[in-house]
């Protein structure tokens, strides 16, 4: 059985449903409202449960309510928790979600300064025992300690490159795989041409580089040749999470070993039908699902 790790956040979402995002300040009537687990890492972790592998999820959470239920939420998914880390006296992170008609969304995210950042607590692992780790840069010293074992170990290593504060650029060297969101990648390099911003990230790492652009599909660097995938069509319903489904299936997928077009195919028709749901991980499909779906297309 595939094995991964998955280090990083996990939050919980509080998704508002609207006929439209706001534009301006007042007051708006939700059609529909759900709390779910949320956050890069352990999405991805679910996503990765849902296909089949044995998943480790690697994180921190407060020990309070939320915190519970975050935990009991990803082992009801089939995700290991034994190495995440419950603080005491600690407030979870939480998220306040707006989704409109169309699918779109708006992300605010709150993530609890109670949780400490240090790391160091990794090196008890024994990193080998997984065949891919993957890691979200919302937890910058978890993704740099967990990928300094990893390759120590022979392990490749996934980044979810998505938009933080901090620099990320000792995280993408250490990467074999830097897949960016378009935001995630336009803040590294400062630039909107996404080949040119490619190309400025391979710079930064031996590895792969990716950026997912939603609608538009994926686009990768192939020995510095441009490759697209264009996106799956599907009736969205709801985009939360299918950045995070995305990374959680391209490591699955490179972890067995698929060509680098084949796992950014798979990834991808998970990520799409997960948007035919609402929330960020009712729709993840598992693997019969999804090959059943890519016999579509082929």
């Amino acid at each position: 059985m595939t094995r991964i790790a998955c280090v990083g956040i996990t939050v919980l979402d509080r998704i508002w449903y609207l006929a439209d995002l706001p534009k301006e300040g007042g007051k708006y009537v939700a059609g529909d409202y759900r709390e779910v687990g949320g956050g890069p890492a352990a999405t991805a972790a679910v996503a990765a449960a849902k296909l089949g592998a044995e998943v480790d999820f690697i994180g921190r959470v407060g020990d309070d309510d939320t915190g519970h239920r975050l935990l009991a939420e990803l082992q009801a998914y089939g995700v290991n928790t034994r190495f995440t880390r419950v603080v005491t006296g600690a407030r979870s992170s939480q998220s306040a979600v707006l989704v409109d008609a169309s699918g779109e969304r708006i992300i605010a995210n709150y993530p609890s300064p109670d949780l400490p950042a240090c790391a160091d607590w990794m090196t008890e692992l024994d990193f080998g025992q997984w065949d891919a780790v993957l890691a979200d840069v919302r937890w910058h010293e978890g993704a740099k300690q967990a990928f300094t074992l990893a390759r120590a170990n022979g392990v490749p290593t996934l980044l979810d490159a998505d938009v933080t504060p901090q620099d990320i650029t000792e995280l993408v060297a250490l990467s074999d795989h830097a897949a960016f969101s378009a935001p995630g990648l336009l803040r590294l390099t400062g630039i909107r041409d996404a080949q040119a911003a490619l190309k400025q990230a391979q710079t930064l790492t031996n590895g792969h580089v990716y950026v997912t652009q939603g609608s538009q599909g994926c686009l990768w660097l192939d020995d510095s040749h441009l490759q697209q995938l264009p996106a799956f069509k599907v009736e969205v319903v709801d985009t939360t999470g299918a950045g995070d489904v995305f990374h959680g299936a391209l490591a699955v997928a490179l972890a067995q070993h698929d060509t680098t077009q084949d796992a950014i195919r798979f990834a991808s028709a998970v990520a799409a039908l997960k948007c035919t749901r609402p929330g960020g991980r009712a729709g993840i499909p598992d693997c019969d699902q999804t090959r059943s779906f890519l016999s579509l297309y082929v």
